[in-house]
């Protein structure tokens, strides 16, 4: 199960990962919805990209521009989270979706927690598959933990005090640019 759109839903996909003797080019992708990591994508891309249901995972230290070319290629793609207080994370989602334009499914995977999802979500990620050991039920209420948010972000594009309409605020009334 996982936590897509705001609610807990069967997982169809699934995440391809390297043992530490495999080789990228050598590994056997199995069929059906999987999620390969990069460097299995960069290293048989001419074989995987005709396969209607294929996606990618970028490990922490991988930046997004790799997908650049591709992107649009994928019905998901997913970031991995190594551990919970690496938050490399968070910008390779902001960068994919606010750089490079993807609009398809982002989903966090790893070490993911209830207290992260809430700023997950406001980075662009709208799938979050939470570490098997904790209640999804109890992650799935990280995403509403607070009512308002102050600051821009993937999700609200417009600060607090440009939508707060207060006497005297001129900034509520004025037009966006």
């Amino acid at each position: 199960m996982i936590i897509k759109n705001k609610s807990i839903v069967p997982d169809d996909w699934t995440v391809l990962r390297l043992e530490a003797d495999q080789m990228p080019e050598n590994v056997t992708v199995a069929p059906g919805k999987i999620i390969v990591p990069l460097k299995v994508w960069q290293a048989q891309r001419e074989t995987l990209q005709q396969r209607p249901e294929i996606g990618v995972w970028l490990a922490s230290d991988e930046r997004s521009e790799a997908l650049k070319e591709d992107i649009q290629k994928f019905s998901v793609i997913a970031v991995d989270f190594p551990k919970f207080s690496d938050g490399r994370g968070y910008s390779i989602a902001y960068n994919l979706r606010a750089r490079l334009g993807y609009s398809g499914e982002l989903r966090a995977i790893g070490d993911v927690l209830r207290d992260q999802l809430f700023y997950m979500k406001r980075v662009g990620f709208d799938a979050f598959a939470v570490r098997s050991d904790r209640s999804i039920e109890e992650a799935l209420k990280g995403l509403s933990d607070f009512s308002e948010v102050y600051q821009t972000a993937i999700d609200q594009k417009l600060p607090l005090f440009r939508r707060v309409n207060r006497e005297g605020n001129l900034a509520a009334s004025a037009p966006n640019d």
